[in-house]
């Protein structure tokens, strides 16, 4: 009997489409799709900004790593991580587990011109206050080495619409 696991998780910056997309490759899938952030909300019972603002960021981590965790060995469909989830050294062993036993990761990749008009860098994001295009750079320049290594299939979301890159992931999922 296999074990419950994700049929693809998605990583990726924030920006790169890996709800949008997601949400598509898994109904073309017949899947369910599941957010790790959206996990962590329900379990604090508020938004990720507000949980960032009244608990701090290694209490977001800390729910972020359960949420993760537990989506891994028990969610069928497709699967959403949020931005920083992959920086978590429990999390990378549990990706690059997932990926050795035939798991596909898809690290959904996209430049900053892109990911600005479709983030919205005047909504709530935490880890961006201040200079929003400056700490996404940073951020982007922290996080590749960990998307790329951790990463069974790459894809560039900018100038595509979410549907092509939903369909070639799809063509990767069913090579």
């Amino acid at each position: 009997m296999t074990a419950t696991r994700p049929r693809v998780v998605l990583t990726g910056p924030p920006g790169s489409g890996k709800t949008t997309v997601g949400t598509l490759l898994a109904q073309r899938l017949g899947l369910a799709f599941r957010d790790t952030d959206a996990d962590v909300e329900a379990t604090a019972g508020k938004p990720v900004a507000d949980i960032f603002v009244d608990d701090g960021e290694p209490h977001f981590r800390d729910l972020e790593r359960e949420a993760v965790t537990t989506a891994l060995a028990t969610h069928d469909g497709v699967l959403a991580l949020g931005g920083g989830a992959v920086m978590d050294t429990h999390t990378q062993s549990a990706l690059a587990g997932y990926a050795a036993d035939g798991g596909t990761v898809v690290f959904l990749d996209v430049s900053l011109a892109q990911a600005a008009p479709r983030v919205g860098f005047n909504r709530s994001r935490p880890l961006l206050v201040g200079n929003p295009r400056a700490r996404w750079a940073e951020l982007m320049q922290a996080r590749r080495p960990t998307y790329e290594r951790l990463a069974t299939v790459a894809v560039l979301s900018d100038d595509r619409t979410a549907a092509e890159v939903a369909d070639e992931i799809l063509q990767e999922v069913r090579s």
